[in-house]
Order: structure tokens, then C-alpha cells, then sequence
């Protein structure tokens, strides 16, 4: 998962997608950067790191322009290289410059067709820049002389989705044009639009989410729907097309569980209210399962749990306490790379309010359970601070499966539930009990709240991949190349870091 921002504006927008990106910064944490349109020229600054800790006044003043955009990274695909930091830039044709929320499954066919058919080399092993090339190729391919028109923008994204697969919501700035933005047809990752009228005229910003546009004075307008594509000039006038023949909205249903903040509306259903949800179901299995006389105390994990723990603890008429404290400087450890980094992060993000535990039964609940290490260490700090039993509760199902549309679960023997019953996982985290959300669940739980939505992309949880190109050599393939990483070349790092100012021809 990333994080993805656009806008096109009446005045400078470097603070504009500056102050999202910030907004945007739990989707990614291990780069960020902005590029910036005035005239046909791009501007562009991108390194490892923090929004704060990659801009520095120098920065921001070399980033003119009234439209660009920006991107927060997290690694899935390729390597956590700065040549990798997004967005990405092409010369040709026009000058193109993109930044990608998703997962290509089939780009290292397409990195292969790019330089064999369309003579284009790609500098990386990232699936963005492999996306770039070809969105360049097809604009190339439908357009005549040295002009370009929406048409003609709308007929390359439906040949692009064609061709690519896998989940992709994208912003891409045309040099002297204006702003593209599309979503694959099934809505895998979340992208919305918003407006703020002005004495000049509109302008507008798309986002990851809501949060970003509605942080910063922006109305929302509604979301991109799958396969759509969105074109807006630099005057402000916007134009729409659907560009997939047979979209079918399924968002993914982690982006509720834990990925998005809980003040955004994904799809038309608030992640607040959906998490809400979650409790009042896993609750009910909870009364099914266990005598919840037994229980003293429910206590979140923060953050992103606390909605659910504390409609739970409401439905089971249990005592809510906060019994965890984090220290929010510490980054979101189920996105930090390397599972020694994650154990240590655990014990720096979180500390314990002893008096809450000693001599109590208490229900702990997260969002979801994943690799097992933030578990089995949060389980040993309750005993450590005095509980006398500890159950653990996830409001989400066991995550059984490798996720390939830009989470970081690809590796199968990562995932501490696959392979294992809930009995065995209890016993791996070192819990007194274990109860999961059903997958019906979960699913009913963003339903509820707009029940528009009725498909999902939960391949996580169920192992049905909605793009339907997934077999066990492709994750077998995939946990090979995470497993043995090549080292991204000098080369690559050079061509990259160049184009901090970079001439559309």
C-alpha cells in the first residue's frame, strides 16, 4: 500500500500536496515524493524517509507549479532503493510523470514485452515504473502529431487495462496538459476526487482518501469508480470516461480492517463505522465461545483496534480500559520492513499501565493478526505487567494467505496462520484463549454500513484472488524473488536520482 495524491490548482500546490502527503502518512512510511508541472517543465524531489524529513525549505522552493503530485511509499514490489522512492518520470511522448497505490501481478511479463516490442528499458525492478512505460506507449499509440486530447488519453488507459493486471489506482501528470488519474476495473486500492471552488474557478485534488482532501478544505465529491479514468486540464475543466469493459467494484477489505484511518469514507462506507461493526460481531462469537463472565477487563491494542474493542466491550457489558499507551513516534510496525526491526519497534511503540492488568482477566483485541510478533509480544508484556489471563481477539480472520495487490503478507511461512489451526496459533502467541472474526463477518461489517458493496477482495483471508491470475507457481514465484533479492544496480540509482529537475521534451 501506498499513498497517492494529485491536484491541479489556481496557485502553487507544493504546501497543498505537501500537508496530504502528511495526511497520507500511515499508507507509507519508507519514502515520499512530489513532482511539480509549470509550463512544460517538471520539478521533482523524492529520498527515503518521512514526509517531514525528506522536504526542507530548499525543497519545497524548487517545486513550483499549480498542479503536481506526490506519493508516500511503502515497498511491496522491487526493493526499498531510493532509485524506487516514486514518482517516476518518462520523456516521451509529451513527458510523463506518475506515482502508483497497488501491485502489478504481471510486470516483470509487461518489463519483458516494454523492452522486446516497445523498446522501452526500465531502469528498476519496481512495478510502478513498468506501469509508467506502459501508460507512455499506449498515449503514444493513440495519439496523432504533437497534440493530445482527453480522447485520446481515455482510449490509452482502456488499452493499459488491457494489459496490465493486478490492483493500480494512479495519478500521472502530462507535462503542459494537465492531470490523469485512473483505478483498475475491480477497485482493488481507494481513490477519491474532491473540489474547492475559488474566485479563479475549481480546483481539485485526488487522494488515497478522503482524509486528504477533507484535511485541507476540499469537498469531497465521490470516489473513482473501477476502470474509470479522470482527466483534468490545467484550467481547471475536468473530464470522465469509464475505460474497462467489465468493471466490478471490490475493495479490498484490509484497507478497512487496519490500512485506512478511521476518519475516511472508502467506497461510500466510513472505516469508523465499519470497524464499529467488527466489534459488535466478534462480540457475538466471543458469547458463543467463551464464558465472558470470566473476563474483567477489554483493552485495544492502538490504534487502529480501538473502535472494535470498545463497541465489543459495550455489547458484552465488559469494562473498556486503556491499558496499552503508544508512543506515537514510533512507526505502524506491521509496515516496517524485516522482522527484527518490527520485534524491537514493538516494545518501543508500546508500554503498559501495570495497575490495569494486576490480578485481571483481560480480553485484548487487535485489528488482525499477521505474522505473530506483535501478538505474542503484547500477550508476554500483559503477564509481565500482572495479568493473571490474557485472551486475545481479532477482529479480523486468520490472514491464511499471501496478499499480491500491495500489502506486505507475500510469503506464505511469514503468516503465523497459515497452516495452523486457531488452537495452534493460541499456543504460538502464548494466549490463555483465541477467538477470530469470521470472514461473513467481516464482509457483512462493511456492508452493513453501505450495503452498495457486496463483492471484496479478501484473498488474505480466503485465498480467492478477484483478478483470477493467481495460481501457487505465481506465489511460489513471488516468494523465490523475496527470498533471494537482487541488488538494485549503480546504474539504476543514478538514472533515478537525476531527475530531481527534469525537461519534458
Amino acid at each position: 500500500m501506498c499513498g497517492i495524491v494529485g491536484v491541479v490548482s489556481h496557485g502553487p500546490v507544493n504546501q497543498l500536496i505537501y500537508d496530504a502527503l502528511l495526511l497520507l502518512q500511515h499508507r507509507g512510511q519508507d519514502a515520499a515524493g512530489i513532482a511539480t508541472n509549470h509550463g512544460n517543465m517538471f520539478s521533482m524531489h523524492k529520498a527515503n524517509g518521512l514526509v517531514r524529513d525528506v522536504f526542507r525549505t530548499r525543497n519545497m522552493r524548487s517545486l513550483p507549479g499549480n498542479a503536481g503530485i506526490g506519493q508516500v511509499r511503502y515497498p511491496t514490489a522491487g526493493s526499498d532503493s531510493e532509485a524506487e522512492a516514486q514518482p517516476f518520470y518518462v520523456n516521451a511522448p509529451f513527458g510523463i510523470i506518475l506515482a502508483h497505490n497497488g501491485n502489478l501481478t504481471n510486470w516483470e511479463q509487461l518489463k519483458s514485452e516494454m523492452f522486446k516490442n516497445d523498446r522501452r528499458h526500465i531502469n528498476t525492478d519496481s512495478d510502478s515504473e513498468v506501469l509508467l512505460n506502459v501508460l507512455a506507449h499506449e498515449i503514444q499509440q493513440a495519439t496523432t502529431g504533437y497534440s493530445l486530447d482527453p480522447s485520446a488519453l481515455f482510449k490509452a488507459v482502456s488499452a493499459l487495462h488491457k494489459r496490465v493486471r493486478g490492483s493500480y489506482a494512479v495519478v500521472a501528470q502530462i507535462a503542459g496538459y494537465g492531470l490523469l488519474a485512473f483505478r483498475d476495473p475491480y477497485g482493488i486500492r481507494p481513490l477519491c476526487i474532491g473540489f474547492n471552488e475559488t474566485d479563479a474557478g475549481p480546483e481539485y485534488m485526488l487522494a488515497s482518501e478522503s482524509v486528504a482532501l477533507e484535511g485541507l478544505g476540499f469537498r469531497f465529491l465521490r470516489d473513482v469508480v473501477p476502470g474509470e479514468a479522470i482527466f483534468i486540464d490545467l484550467d481547471g475543466k475536468l473530464y470522465n470516461q469509464q475505460c474497462a469493459d467489465n468493471p466490478l467494484l471490490s475493495p479490498c477489505a484490509f484497507e478497512f480492517v487496519y490500512l485506512a484511518r478511521p476518519d475516511s469514507v472508502i467506497d461510500g462506507a466510513s472505516v469508523y463505522a465499519t470497524r464499529l461493526k467488527m466489534g459488535e460481531y466478534l462480540a457475538e462469537k466471543i458469547k458463543r465461545q467463551l464464558s465472558t463472565g470470566d473476563i474483567d477487563v477489554v483493552m485495544p491494542i492502538p490504534d487502529s483496534s480501538r473502535p472494535a474493542a470498545m463497541e465489543l466491550a459495550l455489547k458484552l457489558n465488559l469494562e473498556y480500559r486503556e491499558g496499552l499507551i503508544k508512543n506515537r513516534y514510533i512507526g505502524r510496525t506491521f509496515i516496517m520492513p524485516g522482522q527484527a526491526q518490527r520485534k524491537k519497534s514493538v516494545r518501543q511503540k508500546l508500554n503498559t499501565i501495570s495497575s490495569e492488568f494486576k490480578g485481571k482477566s483481560v480480553l485484548l483485541v487487535d485489528d488482525s493478526i499477521v505474522r505473530g510478533t506483535t501478538s505474542r509480544e503484547i500477550v508476554q508484556m500483559a503477564r509481565d505487567a500482572g495479568a493473571k489471563r490474557v485472551i486475545f481477539a481479532s477482529a479480523a480472520p486468520p490472514v491464511k494467505y499471501p496478499n499480491v495487490y500491495g500489502i506486505d503478507m507475500p510469503t506464505r511461512n511469514e503468516l503465523i496462520a497459515h497452516g495452523r489451526s486457531d488452537e495452534e496459533v493460541c499456543r504460538e502467541i502464548t494466549a490463555d484463549a483465541l477467538v477470530y472474526q469470521d470472514i461473513d463477518a467481516l464482509k457483512r461489517s462493511i456492508s452493513d454500513v453501505n450495503p452498495l458493496l457486496k463483492k471484496f477482495e479478501a484473498s488474505c483471508f480466503d485465498g480467492v484472488y478477484v483478478t483470477g491470475d493467481i495460481s501457487r507457481d505465481y506465489l511460489d514465484r513471488v516468494e523465490h524473488v523475496r527470498n533471494n533479492p537482487k541488488p538494485v544496480s549503480e546504474d539504476a540509482v543514478r538514472s533515478q536520482l537525476n531527475l530531481n529537475l527534469a525537461r519534458a521534451d
